[in-house]
């Protein structure tokens, strides 16, 4: 046997050890006073030992470089990042002793950097968001490397039938509750590899649950879906950290999903803020985005006179965003106004009212 198949073989121990140390996530139920019937869950990936949905998709993406013969002894790996994703690679990275080099938007927040750096990765920052995927190749390119690209590879390093994925996670979680089989499982784009996961795994195990994707503002998912045009392009990154892109990637597959929502970003940190608040904790933006889908599920599910439940993933913690999304100054500088719309949110969720105006729908 060759010195580096017996390294692959070892790396994959590693890795599967380590999985074997992990429990699996929590389901969090979040009543909705005002919404009668509806019963809506939260997938909590923030308890992952990387603190977020992506030590899903790291670990995956490892395994799959690792059984293509893609990864090296000594050879850095690279990705192209918004933050959570590298923290988590930059984790793995350490448990194999490969170096890893994060590329991301010079605006990612401070603390992800210092995440990834505690974890042996360096960060290497681009001006221009739309430009780390060409400069993650050429460092690759340049170094040796491997570029893990998980915009391309996150709908197919998954294994979406089984192995503990993220459905059937939470369809096993879900099987003593009143409505075990949800009628909407709600989560964001950022590859788009969850959304497939959860779209494929529902198709094979012939559910009657349907899925909707919560996109960004500044994002391509949305209207790509709509129109069917792949090309789309956008000259600016998400403000909502880990989701939404300014192109459609190939992980995107618009085909398992079932309904869209497009939501505004100052909507999507209000209703980040009246989650932390009914959860005693801080979360992401990306959970404020799901929770707006699940939200507007749920209204159109009571106001046809429909009873279920929902599964909506809370993505990551709050923690990282202290000095940006839970910052009033950083908050203000960015010209959102959030008071009313928390308040707006919280009236649907607590009086059954309806969202404020501007989220964009398509199959719901």
């Amino acid at each position: 046997m060759s010195n580096n198949r017996q390294w692959v073989r070892n790396a994959i121990r590693i890795i599967e050890a380590d999985f074997q140390r992990s429990a699996d996530t929590h389901l969090i139920p979040l009543p909705l006073p005002g919404l009668p019937g509806v019963d809506l869950y939260f997938k909590d990936e923030s308890s992952h030992p990387t603190g977020s949905l992506k030590h899903r998709l790291a670990r995956s993406l490892f395994l799959y470089a690792l059984c293509n013969g893609w990864l090296k002894p000594g050879a850095p790996v690279i990705e192209a990042s918004s933050g959570s994703t590298a923290v988590s690679e930059a984790y793995f990275a350490r448990l194999l002793g490969v170096p890893f080099i994060a590329v991301m938007p010079a605006s990612t927040s401070r603390i992800k950097i210092e995440q990834i750096a505690f974890y042996g990765g360096q960060c290497h920052l681009v001006d221009d968001p739309t430009r780390i995927h060409a400069e993650s190749e050429r460092l690759a390119r340049e170094s040796g490397g491997h570029f893990m690209d998980q915009f391309t590879y996150a709908e197919r390093a998954t294994d979406w039938r089984a192995n503990n994925n993220i459905a059937e996670s939470i369809f096993q979680q879900m099987r003593l509750e009143r409505y075990p089989q949800p009628s909407w499982l709600v989560s964001s784009p950022g590859t788009g590899g969850t959304t497939a996961t959860l779209g494929r795994y529902v198709c094979y195990r012939q559910y009657d649950t349907r899925v909707l994707c919560a996109d960004a503002e500044r994002s391509v998912f949305f209207e790509a879906y709509c129109s069917g045009d792949s090309t789309l392009r956008l000259d600016h990154g998400s403000r909502i950290e880990g989701i939404g892109r300014p192109r459609v990637e190939a992980s995107f597959l618009p085909q398992v999903i079932d309904a869209m929502v497009k939501v505004p970003d100052a909507l999507s940190l209000a209703a980040m803020h009246y989650l932390a608040g009914r959860l005693g904790r801080k979360v992401g933006g990306s959970s404020g985005t799901n929770l707006i889908g699940a939200l507007q599920a749920a209204w159109q599910m009571t106001q046809a006179g429909e009873q279920g439940s929902i599964v909506a993933i809370l993505c990551d913690g709050g923690e990282r965003y202290a000095s940006t999304y839970y910052d009033d100054a950083w908050l203000k500088a960015q010209g959102f106004e959030l008071p009313g719309l928390i308040d707006a949110v919280a009236a649907c969720a607590e009086q059954g009212a309806p969202l404020p105006e501007g989220v964009a729908r398509q199959g719901i």
